[in-house]
């Protein structure tokens, strides 16, 4: 009766240890993702405009040009909203709200500013941010107040409006900021990227060379500051 007492505890204590196993197993295991896309960021710098790849907060200078890249991998809304140092909203992805119902296939490469066109930083010095913002549903508040911001006239109204815009991208990171990125990585490239010995040669690198693929649950965002001096 002792010893089948003894065996019966030790299997008791083997299978609350195999149940706590899985357990830490199961919570361990990466989510599956429903937010897929390719994202590039370059920057032609300086006299020479060398090329280099924007992944952290940066310094550009006035001249230094700027141009990103777009590229879905699964049905998943992608917004890039600028917010400039005098309070300036621009939508630069997608081109247009309604480019959501014409353009928005996967696997095409969207660029920023379309075509070859790079966008250059002017005179106006100051901080100005870049937000990247995924949802695996369209985001239709964020988007109304886009809508808001392009309809109104004078400049406080659209300052005001703008602040608009950029306190919902902060208050939607803050509502999901449970959902945590499953990867952020470089593109596996197949051969090897030709240099460039002129500042028109730059001007033709293709974003998508360097892109990093993006991959999340439910909600992404990221915001590259520019300390544009």
């Amino acid at each position: 009766m002792g010893v089948y007492r003894i065996l019966v505890i030790m299997i008791g204590i083997l299978w609350v240890g195999v149940m706590q196993l899985w357990s830490q197993t199961t919570d361990q295991q990466e989510p599956t993702p429903n937010i897929n896309f390719d994202w590039a960021f370059g920057a032609l710098v300086g006299q020479e405009k060398s090329f280099v790849t924007i992944t952290r907060d940066t310094v550009l200078k006035s001249g230094d040009e700027l141009k990103m890249m777009v590229r879905l991998q699964s049905e998943c809304y992608v917004y890039v909203v600028f917010y400039g140092s005098k309070g300036e909203v621009e939508l630069l992805f997608p081109y247009s709200l309604q480019q959501f119902q014409k353009d928005y296939t996967i696997g095409k490469n969207y660029y920023i500013p379309q075509g070859r066109m790079w966008m250059k930083l002017d005179q106006n010095t100051g901080k100005e941010r870049f937000f990247i913002v995924a949802s695996s549903e369209r985001l239709l508040k964020l988007e109304a107040l886009l809508s808001e911001y392009f309809a109104s006239k004078g400049e406080a109204t659209k300052k005001e409006k703008g602040e608009r815009v950029i306190a919902e991208i902060r208050e939607l990171r803050k509502s999901f900021a449970s959902y945590a990125t499953i990867a952020e990585k470089p593109i596996t490239i197949g051969g090897n990227i030709r240099s460039t010995s002129t500042v028109e040669d730059r001007r033709r690198i293709d974003l998508a060379d360097f892109a990093i693929a993006i991959r999340a649950k439910n909600f992404y965002s990221k915001t590259f500051t520019i300390d544009h001096q």
